[in-house]
């Protein structure tokens, strides 16, 4: 879970501003006007790779691929490559799955067991520049037991492993031959899943066409096209012009289609939170006064109204209020007067202009924004507003992502993350003090021996109970010792043409628009009669 790139639905997660021609032609997406059986969907970045050897797709929904299991329009886990949900041993280190017969792969040669053990044993593989492996920490081994059957052996019960598994299987006959970092695999793909890459534009499109081969049937869409559009007015005027079928929108732009009877918008309520790092190594923000004051000074629910006009929720920590992990009690409105009290106490006076001082050293601190998010923009606007209030200057400036990089462990960043399915799977590299620095994990560096206890034990537990008094008390100790400040858990707005039935949305993780979103299950959709 990060906030850069998104290396397929995730690896390193947060979305590359990809730069594009703001006035391609209609023709140059490949529109096909008002065809039912090929879609153009508007999307504001592009994957770095499409290998889930480093990372694409590891939380389902790959279109290119599939995993042992898969999740519904609830979540919920169901057979893809396997035939059923697998088998558990009591002790709950044992997983072992039977592989669904005639699978292949879309150049034709049949999936076995080898694939998924070569699949596993890569990204475990330490040369694998693969960010999310701390995310199979608990496999201890996974082997072929012939041809179709696959057992995992576990270090330790991990209770949501079987959501680990939808997980992308890749073809050993392929991908062995090559080194899985920089191979031509990671742009030319073969998956078993019911599309096909047959082009990529980097920069401008990918497009891709239903497989012949696909075990799960014929798609009744049979090309759809991800048109890469950086800016959020460009999608929604080629949207409104009929260039595109649909596009990603933020609330603002998204709202303005309302009445368009042939268009449809499609709200989706996610674990996507905003939220501003506080790095460890940076003077004024390792104080946990200053971090406290801020948490206080913010007003999440101003930001909901403004910002996002309604399409979402405060966030009061890294879960959502009505997840049925969250602790409740936890929300807090803005209160500046706590604020001030609390920067008084740890010493910090009022200096100069407002901004408070402390043995010479201004409160003051740097807060990034990649170029060109309007909505992160936005909130980073209104927090150093905020925090000014409070007597801490907050200098708001906007940057690529590369230059973000090598300056996030000095300088805060208004960051993005969420994952759905379990708290393990984006609470752990959130927090944890061993992923601290970690490429995106961990961004603030933040390190709590009491948030590393509630995590391992959230992790190696099996009991449910003991599970949710290890992650309630995680979350009351970020209320204690904030390394970052929670704002927002924002909802995903898209708006398509009115011209299918069976599009839905599912709850969504941080990762969105390119894989999640209606088009989550193009390949049920069907032409509206």
């Amino acid at each position: 879970m990060t906030t850069r790139r998104i290396r397929g639905a995730a690896v390193t997660a947060a979305a590359v501003i990809a730069g594009v021609s703001a006035c391609s032609a209609p023709s140059d997406s490949g529109s096909s006007g008002n065809s039912t059986d090929s879609v153009v969907i508007g999307v504001a970045s592009e994957p770095d790779t499409l290998s889930p050897l480093l990372g694409y797709g590891k939380d389902g929904n790959s279109k290119i691929f599939d995993g042992l299991l898969a999740r519904d329009a609830d979540l919920k886990l169901r057979p893809a490559l396997a035939k059923t949900l697998p088998e558990v041993a009591a002790d709950g280190l044992t997983y072992t799955y039977t592989l669904r017969d005639g699978v292949q792969f879309s150049d034709g040669k049949p999936l076995t067991s080898a694939d998924v053990v070569f699949t596993y044993d890569t990204i475990l593989d330490a040369k694998t520049n693969n960010t999310a492996r701390s995310e199979l920490d608990a496999i201890k081994d996974v082997r072929a037991d012939g041809d179709n059957k696959v057992v995992f052996t576990l270090k330790y019960p991990y209770a949501p492993f079987a959501g680990r598994t939808v997980l992308p299987v890749v073809p050993e006959h392929i991908a062995a031959e090559q080194d899985p970092n920089t191979g031509s695999f990671n742009t030319k793909p073969v998956g078993t899943g019911p599309y096909v890459l047959s082009a990529w534009s980097k920069g401008e499109k990918l497009t891709f066409k239903a497989n012949p081969r696909y075990w799960g049937g014929k798609p009744t869409v049979k090309t759809f096209t991800m048109a890469v559009i950086a800016d959020d007015n460009v999608r929604a005027t080629r949207l409104r012009s009929g260039d595109l079928d649909g596009a990603i929108l933020p609330p603002n732009l998204a709202a303005t289609f309302k009445n368009d009877s042939g268009l449809k918008t499609y709200d989706a309520k996610s674990y996507d939170f905003r939220t501003v790092t506080l790095p460890q190594a940076n003077k004024v923000t390792a104080d946990r006064a200053v971090r406290q004051a801020l948490d206080a000074a913010v007003d999440r629910k101003a930001m909901v109204d403004k910002i996002l006009d309604g399409a979402g929720r405060p966030a009061y920590g890294p879960l959502p209020v009505d997840d049925p992990w969250y602790a409740k009690g936890i929300e807090r409105d803005q209160d500046l007067t706590k604020a001030r009290r609390i920067l008084d106490q740890a010493g910090w006076k009022t200096g100069e202009g407002g901004i408070r001082v402390k043995d010479g050293q201004r409160a003051a601190f740097t807060l990034l924004f990649p170029s060109g998010d309007k909505v992160r923009q936005d909130h980073a606007l209104a927090y150093a507003s905020d925090a000014k209030k409070a007597g801490i200057d907050v200098k708001v400036e906007s940057a690529t992502w590369e230059v973000i990089e090598p300056r996030m462990k000095d300088d805060a960043v208004l960051a993005g993350f969420g994952s759905t399915g379990d708290p393990d799977f984006g609470l752990y590299t959130l927090l944890h003090s061993s992923l601290a620095g970690d490429g995106f994990n961990n961004m603030a560096r933040y390190d709590d021996p009491k948030v590393d206890q509630a995590l391992d034990t959230g992790r190696r537990s099996s009991d449910t109970a003991t599970r949710k008094a290890a992650y309630e008390t995680l979350q009351r100790e970020l209320v204690k010792n904030p390394g970052y400040t929670f704002l927002t858990h924002i909802d995903h707005l898209y708006v398509l043409a009115d011209r299918w039935t069976g599009l839905t949305t599912q709850l969504e993780p941080h990762e969105h628009g390119f894989a999640s979103g209606p088009w989550w299950n193009i390949e049920d959709w069907q032409p509206r009669k």
